[in-house]
């Protein structure tokens, strides 16, 4: 490739591979090309009407493993087609993976943000605090945001958007946030709070969910407080398969709606 070009694309005085400059300049223009020959593909099979192949699919597992269950069996019905290639990750390293075309769609929590993405809104998810059955402040008629000063909050690893969240309420209610017990996903806060850890702020879609709920907290409604997190999806704008992408983004909205219903 060298020759034929009558460029040095790779250093072989370092002590490990490296691409130059122009190298790593022409590495990155052949990927944008790779990802074009792949969206001609991805439009012939929609000439034909349907979503057809593997949809690289990327969601947080903050929601994933709540909300796509009761989605995936009657999309499966109608595109047999389609199959979704479905990775948990942290949103902004996968904001990353849609640009650099390593996914092909993804739904989190707001925002997300990298070159020419196509980012739809799809909802508003309530999250609410949740505390240990045993906890002084569960079954009273009125919690001030007061009563929760110097309570300790349990979170996630800090690259998590909700990570950044429960910060900032707990900078609202003069709280703590238990950095020295982060958990591992939202079932290990749930556990920790059950166990009299601390409490923590759980999503609607978790805590109404098979695989996640409430079974071993309770919770606390705070007067004159409301936490939420907007939930949306992205793609990228010039793909073949945008419109695809929007249509599956809208079938998943209109499922979240109706079970937070």
């Amino acid at each position: 490739m060298e020759d034929r070009l009558g460029a040095i694309l790779i250093d072989r005085a370092a002590q490990s591979v490296e691409l130059t400059p122009i190298g790593r300049e022409i590495a990155e223009r052949a990927k944008r090309v790779l990802l074009e020959i792949r969206d001609i593909r991805a439009l012939a099979a929609r000439s034909r009407n349907q979503l057809t192949g593997i949809v690289r699919f990327g969601v947080t597992p903050t929601l994933g493993p709540y909300l796509l269950p009761a989605i995936i069996g009657g999309l499966h019905l109608e595109q047999p087609g389609l199959r979704l290639y479905i990775r948990d990750g942290i949103p902004i390293e996968q904001a990353r993976d849609l640009v650099a075309g390593r996914l092909d769609m993804m739904v989190g929590p707001a925002p997300v943000v990298g070159e020419d993405l196509e980012v739809l809104p799809l909802f508003e998810e309530p999250m609410t605090i949740v505390a240990p059955r045993n906890h002084h402040l569960v079954g009273a008629r009125n919690i001030d945001r007061s009563d929760l000063a110097g309570e300790r909050f349990l979170t996630l690893d800090p690259r998590h958007h909700y990570h950044q969240q429960v910060q900032r309420a707990c900078a609202e209610l003069g709280a703590e946030v238990l950095y020295d017990y982060e958990g591992t996903s939202l079932d290990s806060i749930h556990q920790m709070v059950g166990s009299g850890v601390g409490l923590a702020i759980l999503p609607e879609l978790y805590l109404r969910s098979d695989v996640g709920g409430d079974a071993l907290v309770a919770r606390l409604k705070v007067d004159k407080w409301q936490c939420s997190r907007d939930i949306v999806a992205a793609w990228r704008a010039k793909s073949a398969s945008a419109g695809d992408y929007r249509a599956l983004a809208e079938r998943i909205q209109a499922e979240a709606l109706s079970l937070l219903c």
